[in-house]
């Protein structure tokens, strides 16, 4: 019997091609807009192939949504701003990074995640869950490095790392959101440039109290 050497590139399986329909399609379309039929359809699989990978539309959204947690959490961890040795400069890094992807078409770059949930936070209680953990988690994410720049640059403020890693979240959905009212994708990026002018002002020195040399 001769040996076949394996496909340098084989196609996904089914679950995760229709995972991957759903990340694309739903910032494209919405989740309501988004039939069964239009995620079968874009994975090239039959709707029994859906069926058995997932029990319904909602049980998709969930998987979706933690495949996008999956998905962004590598993306991060692997971008360049990583590198800097001053977390105030990973987190400054982190902003000029997410001005730095918005490229192409908007559902190429929107969250999925604020996508979804913006549609049904009020009609699935699952799939909203799954957002606010993904949202969220990636806050905790950069409020890490948020929480290490105070400690070092000695920053004492009426604020919370956390608080501030969720406010900029706030800021990059709602850049979105005006994005997607505008069709521009400028107004996003101009929202970013002032969130990093508001981050770079907190830990100005005269904006702050600095801890006692060691």
């Amino acid at each position: 019997m001769t040996d076949v050497p394996p496909a340098a590139n084989p196609r996904p399986g089914a679950r995760i091609r229709l995972l991957e329909a759903a990340l694309r399609l739903v910032r494209e379309r919405g989740y309501a807009a988004t039939t069964v039929e239009d995620l079968c359809t874009r994975a090239g699989v039959t709707k029994g192939a859906f069926f058995h990978h997932f029990a319904s539309k909602e049980a998709l959204g969930v998987a979706a949504a933690n495949q996008w947690t999956t998905n962004t959490r590598a993306f991060f961890a692997e971008a360049p701003y990583r590198a800097h040795a001053d977390p105030l400069e990973r987190v400054l890094g982190y902003l000029d990074f997410r001005k730095a992807i918005l490229r192409g078409e908007l559902p190429e770059f929107t969250c999925f995640a604020g996508t979804l949930v913006q549609e049904v936070f009020g009609t699935s209680a699952p799939i909203r869950t799954a957002c606010e953990a993904s949202i969220t988690g990636h806050a905790a994410e950069v409020a890490a490095d948020i929480a290490a720049a105070m400690e070092r640059h000695g920053v004492r403020a009426g604020f919370t790392a956390e608080s501030l890693a969720l406010h900029s979240q706030a800021v990059l959905q709602g850049a979105f959101i005006l994005a997607k009212a505008t069709g521009r994708t400028d107004v996003a990026v101009e929202s970013i440039e002032h969130l990093r002018r508001y981050v770079e002002l907190l830990f100005q020195p005269t904006a702050r109290e600095r801890k006692d040399p060691p």
